[in-house]
């Protein structure tokens, strides 16, 4: 990813508990940490910020959110994404975001 910089990380994928709720996966704390601390003045609207995130073998143009609550972000997971992973809520994933 050209002028992008990476993070790798291993955490789990959850679904919001809302009915039909989206499916997302929290960034670890340090790593939100160091892209709010470096990268915050590339945020849009309400702690939007684009992103390349790649699950597997999928890789897709996306954007994490910020949520103050818990001072991280969160990277929405599509459904297609989800179908062609495998992923179900709970399973351990590794994720590769470039910011």
């Amino acid at each position: 990813m050209k002028n992008r910089i990476p993070y790798k990380f291993n955490e789990t994928i959850w679904q919001h508990s809302s009915q039909g709720g989206w499916y997302f996966i929290t960034l670890p704390v340090d790593i939100s940490g160091e892209i709010r601390e470096n990268l915050k003045w590339q945020e849009e609207g309400w702690g939007r910020m684009r992103a390349i995130a790649k699950i597997g073998t999928t890789e897709w143009k996306t954007a994490i959110w910020y949520d103050s609550k818990i001072n991280s972000y969160l990277l929405p997971v599509k459904g297609n994404v989800r179908l062609k992973e495998k992923l179900k809520a709970g399973d351990l994933i590794e994720v590769e975001i470039f910011v």
